[in-house]
């Protein structure tokens, strides 16, 4: 990986100013330091024993100076700092910076740096001896002279410890600054702490180490034991803190360290945008291996471990210089690519990777074949901070997988579980909590979702709150229970609700483009304004005081978190049952009707069906809404039997109610409580639900079948194993899905494909429902093959129930031609169209 601080060499269009600054300082070094050394060589035989210890010690320290690994920092500690500083404070500016720069001159030789790099170093110091000597000046003496020492000596010995670092570590800031650019105060402030520790604590043991040199030279050499202590306590730290950043097979850095890599990077590369630098992209690969649990379970753990070893090896040959490859921990690796100017290269370096992994992985004479999936997420674009970045390289990662396909790109629309759509979870929870049946009424029975009147004989449903609860049922998440109010000082204290309802509020938190519009804003829908709040629950309460989450108003003046009550379930839409005709195709009549759901959201309108129930199968709030549409339309088919109407009603199912096997005992409790014919219901089921799990699917099935509801096989011909579903399951209608209907006006294949499915079925004895009619010219084809029922715009789109009421008392049955003479020029064009 490439190190922040290259040590010999000036990235261009910064040599200029760079190379300026480092000569006036050099200049500045020579003025300051031309009298004081000029007069060195005359009191060189007056120097005591004590500065020549010091002397040899300095430069001898700094031969091997003391490195921190890892570090991205030029932030090496030098011993001679200690002892130049108490040859300052004993004998002068001149003895100091002749040791001063000679031990800057080994230090530099062992460590390899420039000429210009050594003389820089040379020169700092010099500036920074020659700023805590005049300091050092200012006291009413001689320091260190044999006497005690007051109080204005120790200020002036203070006094110059502070110039002497301020100076030292603002020269090599802006030296860092001018070299590699940046904002100065955020590069100051990072190394800031490690340089007081390091560097302050060896100026601090300057003094001490003049007052034991007046008392015996022999003393001196005692200091290198507390330095070699800490030495090598700062050593031991630093590799056990470089052992916690490594994966401990393979040696490569772990997930804690790729976070901080990245972390850095993202930092970086922000900055590079900033200044319109085209390299400003990084790049996060993430790697799954395939087919590596088939090795761990055929030749065992120490196998699959020596496999990990040899594809690590392989992803770090492969890599670039400056990239990271990282363990994540099983067979996942990720690759931090930086300084990208488009995605293209981030692709070159994947399929860099895949070709690396073709080659088989010999191991014990068996050549192992060992391939991967790679998700790529790219900075800017995909995230803009470590967390988002490792999802979206996983959503990606995964698609690969599902695509069978070896590099995929992030793309929101294969994000199945993004922000917006765990949102959209928790507002379907609320709404389906939260919004009650009307109260039952003595005089107009019970009203139905539509608002149709009941007969007053049949019970209420969903209602359990008692007379003249002002908050809707379950407008707390406990249903039947009042919400009180209770604000305490000194307290966060937040409304306990489900885990789902808590979503809006993490997802805030953690997507930085949510949490910035929020405190943009500052404020919720209703215009109550979040104050901050300390501590971490409060961070989250404030994150969902800015969403504008439901059960938080805010903070008062106090720091007290005030709890109100859940906003009203309109404000998550409403869930409504709409309903679309099933017409016999030989007399015109209606039969039957689908029931579909339908999810009007504030924000969004209506919400896809097929999203709605993707959303909804990642939860528990799959099982809400399938007690939501049971009970809606059962009781719609009550109403209906009221009004004399006799319409046999279909509703579909999901896989997750398939296998629980509550479906069952729900629709008989429910058909028993309105009073509805079991033969007025029929479940419709995909083929795609069977081959989930055929023993429990099947079993729900039965008990559905024994009750005498019926059973429908939805999307008839787009499954997998079709016939052998008709033999086996107690089916009482099949559905042609519309993917074939649509086109066989103009299609012959799909004309044939319908036509077979018509006879398979009917040969079975079941009844045919053509999906998707949409026009008179299918609708008369779908006759002269045999089918029964036709469902499409044609008729009619689906609708609300008080819609399909008025539709009904309108419509008219229309049926096929039946005179001969057009039978037959009918059946003569619909031979020509489908041959």
């Amino acid at each position: 990986m490439e190190t922040g601080d290259p040590r010999n060499s000036v990235p261009p269009g910064r040599t200029g100013p760079f190379y300026g600054f480092v000569a006036a300082i050099g200049a500045v070094a020579v003025v300051v330091s031309a009298g004081p050394l000029a007069a060195l060589p005359g009191r060189l035989a007056e120097l005591p024993a004590a500065f020549w210890t010091m002397a040899a010690l300095a430069v001898a320290c700094d031969a091997r100076p003391f490195v921190p690994p890892g570090r991205r920092q030029t932030s090496a500690v030098f011993p001679s700092t200690c002892f130049t500083f108490a040859i300052l404070l004993g004998w002068g500016f001149g003895p100091a910076v002749a040791v001063q720069a000679v031990a800057v001159a080994v230090s530099g030789w062992r460590l390899g740096y420039a000429p210009w790099r050594t003389g820089f170093n040379a020169a700092q110091y010099a500036c920074a001896l020659a700023a805590a000597y005049a300091v050092s000046r200012l006291g009413p003496g001689e320091l260190f002279d044999g006497g005690r020492l007051r109080w204005t000596e120790v200020a002036a010995v203070g006094g110059a410890t502070v110039a002497w670092f301020v100076v030292n570590y603002g020269l090599v800031s802006s030296a860092v600054r001018l070299r590699f650019g940046g904002r100065w105060w955020p590069n100051v402030r990072s190394g800031l702490a490690y340089e007081l520790v390091s560097t302050g604590s060896l100026l601090l043991l300057a003094p001490v180490l003049v007052t034991a040199a007046r008392a015996s030279a022999a003393l001196i050499p005692l200091v290198l034991v507390p330095l070699f202590a800490v030495y090598r306590m700062a050593r031991l730290s630093d590799e056990r803190e470089e052992l916690a950043d490594a994966d401990p097979l393979t040696g490569l850095p772990n997930r804690k360290a790729l976070l901080t890599e990245v972390a850095e990077q993202v930092h970086l590369h922000a900055e590079r945008a900033a200044r319109g630098e085209p390299d400003a992209r990084l790049a996060l690969l993430l790697l799954d291996l395939d087919r590596f649990k088939h090795v761990n379970d055929a030749l065992g753990h120490a196998v699959g471990d020596r496999l990990l070893v040899e594809v690590s090896a392989r992803l770090t040959d492969v890599v670039g210089g400056r990239d990271l490859v990282a363990r994540l921990g099983g067979d996942e690796f990720a690759i931090v690519v930086p300084r990208l100017t488009d995605l293209d290269q981030a692709r070159e370096r994947a399929d860099r990777v895949v070709a690396a992994l073709a080659e088989p992985v010999p191991l014990d004479g068996l050549p192992l074949d060992v391939g991967g999936s790679i998700g790529i997420a790219l900075f800017p674009d995909h995230g803009e901070d470590f967390a988002t970045l490792m999802r979206h390289a996983d959503v990606a990662m995964y698609d690969a997988k599902h695509r069978n396909d070896t590099v995929a790109v992030y793309a929101p629309e294969s994000d199945h579980n993004s922000a917006e759509r765990l949102s959209l979870l928790a507002d379907l929870r609320r709404v389906l909590e939260s919004e009650p049946s009307a109260p039952a009424d003595a005089a107009t029975g019970v009203r139905g979702s539509d608002g149709a009147a009941l007969p007053a004989g049949l019970p209420a449903a969903r209602d359990p709150r008692p007379a003249g609860d002002p908050y809707p049922a379950g407008g707390d998440g406990r249903s039947g229970t009042s919400w009180r109010r209770r604000p305490r000082r000194r307290r966060v204290e937040v409304e306990a609700r489900h885990d789902d309802d808590l979503i809006e509020q993490i997802i805030t938190g953690a997507d930085p483009v949510r949490r910035r519009t929020a405190a943009a804003s500052g404020r919720r829908g209703d215009g109550v304004r979040a104050a901050p709040v300390a501590g971490d629950v409060a961070g989250h309460v404030a994150a969902a005081v800015s969403a504008g989450a439901p059960g938080v108003i805010g903070p008062t003046a106090d720091g007290t978190v005030v709890a109100a009550p859940r906003e009203p379930a309109g404000d998550a839409g409403e869930i409504t049952m709409y309903y679309q005709p099933q017409i016999a195709i030989a007399t015109g009549e209606v039969v039957g009707v689908e029931a579909l759901l339908r999810w009007r959201h504030p924000r969004r309108g209506m919400v896809d069906p097929g999203e709605l129930i993707q959303v909804a199968e990642q939860s528990a709030v799959m099982r809400l809404l399938t007690r939501r549409v049971v009970d809606d339309v059962v009781q719609q088919l009550a109403k209906w039997s009221a009004a004399g109407l006799t319409l046999r009603a279909a509703l579909n199912v999901s896989v997750r109610d398939l296998h629980t096997g509550e479906i069952a005992d729900q629709i008989a409790d429910r058909l028993t409580r309105y009073g509805v014919a079991p033969q007025r219901l029929q479940v419709e089921i995909t083929e795609g639900a069977l081959m989930a799990d055929p023993r429990r699917v099947l079993a729900s099935i039965t008990q559905l079948h024994r009750i005498g509801v019926g059973i429908a096989l939805d999307d008839f011909g787009t499954g997998y194993s079709s016939l052998q579903h008709l033999r086996r399951l107690p089916l009482s209608e099949v559905k042609v899905d519309r993917s074939f209907v649509l086109g066989m006006a103009e299609d012959p294949d799909d004309a044939a494909i319908v036509r077979s499915m018509i006879e398979l079925a009917g040969a079975l004895g079941l009844r045919v429902v053509a999906e998707g009619v949409e026009d008179e010219r299918t609708w008369r084809l779908l006759h002269a093959a045999g089918c029964d029922v036709a469902q499409g715009w044609f008729h009619a789109r689906p609708m609300p129930a008080e819609d399909l009421a008025t539709w009904l008392s309108r419509y008219r049955p229309v049926r096929p031609a039946e005179t001969a003479s057009r039978g037959a020029t009918v059946a003569q064009g619909e031979s020509k169209a489908s041959s």
